[in-house]
């Protein structure tokens, strides 16, 4: 079987692996595709923002851009936790059009990782917020694969 010029690449796409970052919540393991992720903050507190979502603790400017802060705690439905010392931000760049800058609250980073891309499993067929794009199943552990663009509350539109 030959590859014709213009599959070659969406064929390489699916044969070559996916890096994503782990970090986790609650104890549990959770994962977002790497070439989303802008950078990894250390905790820093929010400002909070009066009648913002309550998954939104707050903005804080980064390098002269505000940015919303997601605790991915409220976003999984979890009880909060007040921040310690392995707490960090991590800086999320969605693919949304115009993108959006967000930060995520996590417990603690955990590893990068390349994953087979076959080794990501769809979800059970139930209805879900969008936010786990499906499960990573190693035989070690899983890891639920999380999408950055269903992290933030939609847009709304401002007159």
């Amino acid at each position: 079987m030959s590859v014709s010029a213009d599959t070659a690449p969406r064929v390489a796409e699916a044969a070559s692996p996916l890096q994503i970052l782990t970090f986790l919540v609650n104890g549990d393991e959770y994962g977002v595709d790497i070439l989303a992720v802008q950078e990894i903050r250390s905790w820093a507190k929010p400002m909070p923002i009066p009648h913002a979502p309550a998954s939104v603790r707050g903005v804080i400017n980064i390098r002269g851009e505000i940015v919303p802060i997601v605790d991915l705690r409220m976003v999984l439905g979890l009880a909060e936790r007040k921040p310690d010392e392995t707490t960090v931000i991590v800086v999320l760049r969605d693919q949304n059009t115009p993108p959006r800058v967000l930060g995520a609250i996590v417990d603690a980073m955990a590893d990068v990782m390349d994953i087979a891309r076959e080794a990501i499993k769809p979800l059970p067929t139930f209805e879900t917020t969008g936010v786990t794009l499906g499960v990573v199943a190693l035989p070690e552990k899983m890891i639920s694969l999380l999408n950055p663009n269903a992290l933030l509350p939609p847009r709304k539109v401002s007159v």
